[in-house]
């Protein structure tokens, strides 16, 4: 169900579910409308109160809240589906759009089955604004989130990712970015990335260069904030298919590293098999 939204039309609103953005950092970038229906919303179901009642008291708003986050449970959302019949019930992450990178989905996949109207209010969004500070491709883009923590799982998520043509954002936190960026290199290759934090607020900032370099940038210097990673997509000069130049490359490799690594170096810069490349590198040394 639709409906065209009119702040005038009457003081109440008609019953459902708003899904509103909050700022992710400046509250002057929350939009007029956005106000306006947690104004007049019967209920704001947040993640924290805490977070949420700050933005209320900036607003001048004297709200009912209640809490709904990772932690919720099903019976949780049955209630809100039952308010929203004959109540509005505002749906706020703690900041930015709210079902990005959290389990609000769920609750609109519900509201919809039940035939419950749903109206979303655009707002900030700390993965559109990084794309657009990145001075990388914004022409398709995938939105992982956060890796998993991890080494190993993490290059198991990167490597189903790195022949994806696409700007690849995640999340990251400061004391991880490190050794995340340097397995990005290792994994993705060495590509040209930038590393947002702060987005909106006083100290914000955009870095960009190799992995490798940023990575190393960061090692003894963790940086603070909230931090979004934007990758850019595989160069298409890397797909490198001349037998000869890719044969080269390995037995230049396999000077300086193992068997495993430099079939797996070869395989990441030229865009090539690289089981294929591991046996014929111990073709190679075995002759």
């Amino acid at each position: 169900m639709a409906r065209t939204y009119d702040p005038d039309a009457e003081t109440h609103l008609p019953a459902g579910l708003y899904i509103v953005a909050t700022p992710i950092g400046n509250l002057g970038d929350l939009t007029p409308r956005a106000a306006d229906i947690l104004r007049r919303c019967n209920l704001i179901a947040c993640e924290d109160s805490r977070v949420t009642g700050k933005l209320l008291h900036h607003l001048k708003i004297d709200a009912k809240m209640v809490r709904y986050n990772d932690h919720s449970k099903p019976q949780d959302r049955a209630v809100l589906l039952q308010k929203m019949r004959d109540q509005a019930i505002a749906l706020v992450s703690d900041a930015g759009t709210p079902l990005i990178s959290d389990p609000g989905y769920k609750l609109v996949k519900d509201a919809r089955g039940a035939g419950i109207a749903v109206t979303t209010l655009p707002g900030p969004s700390a993965v559109i604004s990084a794309l657009t500070l990145s001075g990388l491709p914004t022409d398709r883009f995938m939105f992982a989130g956060f890796l998993p923590s991890k080494p190993a799982a993490r290059a198991r998520e990167l490597e189903s990712m790195k022949m994806l043509h696409a700007t690849l954002v995640f999340y990251e936190s400061g004391p991880r970015l490190s050794a995340c960026l340097e397995q990005m290199a290792e994994v993705l290759g060495d590509r040209e990335a930038a590393i947002s934090r702060e987005i909106s607020k006083k100290f914000e900032e955009t870095v960009t260069g190799k992995l490798s370099v940023l990575s190393a940038q960061y090692k003894n210097a963790p940086p603070k904030g909230e931090i979004v990673v934007t990758v850019a997509p595989p160069l298409e000069d890397n797909k490198v298919t001349d037998p000869k130049i890719i044969a080269a490359a390995l037995v230049e490799a396999m000077q300086n590293m193992s068997t495993s690594k430099a079939a797996g170096e070869v395989a990441r810069k030229y865009g090539a098999d690289r089981k294929q490349l591991y046996s014929q590198a111990l073709t190679l040394k075995n002759d």
